[in-house]
């Protein structure tokens, strides 16, 4: 009895823990404020009933986790072009990001051709060559790719790898001894357990970038890993992605994107990069997404892209849990007599979120939406809508990657690069069924609730 009674000396009164609640909710109220952070309302409310519930617990994770937005006061911001008479291009150009521009593109029919093409721009380096990347897989290709990048760093050639902190938890030490002792430099981003401040340890780094000279960018899906081109021991079937690489304007445009990214990982100001040699071809733009940006550039480009297409939209991405506002432009769309088809993975490496996913999708198949389960693992990111545009790159069509990663993708405006990748979406979504939706149960219905509310929104 008298533990007990020990114990509960320690708890706090009822006027200390409303102390504590009033503190923990004010610290949220200001943070916001001051920030001028957009949350969706489940997120917020999500964030303030932890708060009051459990405020000891909620209100470190909230310091450590709860920023969605950095200061992107260093972040690279090209002056305006004139109008390209695009909606797109325009509004992309709103955000203070770069023109659409010339580009000479060639697409990867599959893993094989992506493990060429990324040799190619290694080995086709002069004087730099610039690395981005989530993962580095500790398999034969990841070790032949720092094999490669080491062997030119030995050549003379500047070479910079930038890890995600994450992504480099799978990555033997050996491995950057190896680049580093090449003459190499390797940076992590935002390192897992680093005790210095270099922002919220929630906001990863998954842009996919290899650049060569800030003007030859080999891009897409595919981290650097077995599984993503030709398999692996874990993984003897190669995963469905897609990449490309390109010259042009908009090389340039992620060599600038990787160059602050680099310094701010470093803490030194970003390189000027030089002027991109004029070259051929369609027109295409970066997009950087992330929490360096002013505005939430891909998850806006993808809700205005919705209201405008009048015929097709089409989609294939590994994970599928949309927030509010893109759910409701998809149905729109759908119910407006446009084609909205989107392609999955019937089980992707990820279960949790195969689980949560399907709210958003019986809400979507009711409105006319056609989901296509594939039977194999398909981690492609791409969506074409109508003849206007298609979009090609990290972004996943989740809470995650649309509104706290560091994405980028490329928007192609040229017509044969979207009729390529429209050709790929739909040659891809064939093979799928198509998904039937089925009323949940109680349990189901609550805990997909609850996992939406908390474990995709922190």
């Amino acid at each position: 009895m008298n533990r007990i009674d020990d114990w509960l000396d320690w708890l706090p009164s009822p006027s200390q823990h409303l102390l504590v609640v009033t503190f923990a909710v004010l610290v949220y109220v200001l943070s916001t404020r001051a920030r001028r952070e957009q949350r969706a309302p489940t997120t917020a409310i999500a964030w303030v009933m932890g708060l009051v519930l459990l405020p000891y617990f909620v209100l470190p994770v909230y310091l450590l986790f709860g920023q969605r937005k950095l200061r992107p006061g260093g972040s690279p911001r090209p002056s305006r072009s004139a109008p390209a008479g695009h909606w797109a291009a325009d509004l992309i150009e709103s955000f203070g990001l770069a023109p659409p521009g010339p580009c000479k593109v060639r697409f990867h029919a599959d893993g094989v051709a992506a493990r060429d093409a990324l040799w190619a721009v290694i080995e086709g380096a002069r004087k730099r060559i610039d690395v981005c990347t989530f993962i580095i897989g500790d398999d034969a290709l990841g070790h032949e790719a720092i094999n490669r990048l080491s062997r030119r760093a030995r050549e003379g050639i500047k070479v910079r790898v930038l890890l995600d902190g994450f992504g480099a938890l799978s990555l033997p030490r050996q491995h950057f001894d190896t680049l580093r002792d090449a003459g190499a430099e390797v940076a992590v981003f935002r390192p897992i357990f680093s005790l210095r401040r270099t922002g919220p340890r929630n906001l990863r780094n998954h842009r996919k970038l290899t650049i060569a000279d800030d003007s030859w960018l080999w891009s897409g899906g595919r981290n650097l890993a077995g599984e993503y081109f030709v398999g692996n021991d874990e993984y003897p079937d190669a995963w469905h992605d897609l990449s490309f690489d390109l010259q042009g304007s908009v090389a340039a445009a992620a060599a600038r994107q990787f160059d602050h990214d680099w310094a701010s990982v470093r803490g030194r100001k970003p390189r000027a990069i030089a002027a991109e040699t004029p070259v051929t071809g369609e027109l295409a733009q970066f997009l950087p997404s992330g929490p360096d940006q002013t505005e939430d550039t891909a998850h806006a480009l993808l809700i205005d892209a919705c209201f405008r297409a009048e015929h097709r939209l089409l989609a294939i991405t590994p994970y599928f849990v949309p927030g509010d506002g893109l759910r409701d432009a998809l149905r729109l769309a759908a119910r407006r007599g446009v084609q909205v088809t989107i392609a999955l993975p019937a089980r992707s490496n990820h279960r949790l979120a195969d689980f949560v996913r399907a709210r958003a999708m019986r809400d979507l198949a009711r409105a006319g939406v056609i989901f296509r389960m594939l039977p194999f693992m398909a981690h492609a990111k791409a969506v074409v809508v109508d003849d206007q545009l298609a979009l090609c790159g990290s972004i996943n069509l989740d809470l995650r990657s649309l509104l706290l990663n560091h994405e980028a993708a490329v928007v192609f405006y040229g017509a044969e690069q979207i009729d390529w990748l429209a050709q790929w979406i739909e040659t891809t979504a064939s093979a799928g069924e198509t998904y039937r939706a089925r009323r949940p149960g109680l349990v189901r219905d609550v805990a997909e609730g609850l996992l939406l509310t908390i474990a995709f929104q922190l």
